[in-house]
């Protein structure tokens, strides 16, 4: 039996096991992307206090639209992931 059509197979017999997995991994990729997001600004914070050139300026507009773009992208996905897990449970 080809792959997919084994992969198919296993969805219709546990539709809410599949669902329930999907929203595992995007809770966990969004969980991921806000952790890395955090770790990121903690180093850049602290190469800043421990630069001898340092100023009291913010990070680069740049890096902040990074961040909010990344912490946005993390919260869509937990939300997706806890929306797949409501709609497992319906199933």
């Amino acid at each position: 039996m080809p792959v997919l059509q084994a992969a198919w197979m296993f969805y219709l017999h546990h539709s809410a096991l599949v669902i329930n997995a999907l929203g595992l991994f995007y809770a966990l990729s969004g969980s991921w992307l806000l952790i890395a997001t955090q770790i990121r600004v903690s180093r850049s914070i602290s190469q800043l206090a421990t630069s001898p050139t340092a100023t009291e300026e913010e990070p680069a507009p740049a890096s902040q639209r990074i961040n909010r773009l990344f912490n946005r992208v993390g919260a869509i996905c937990l939300g997706a992931g806890l929306l797949l897990s409501l709609i497992s449970t319906q199933l």
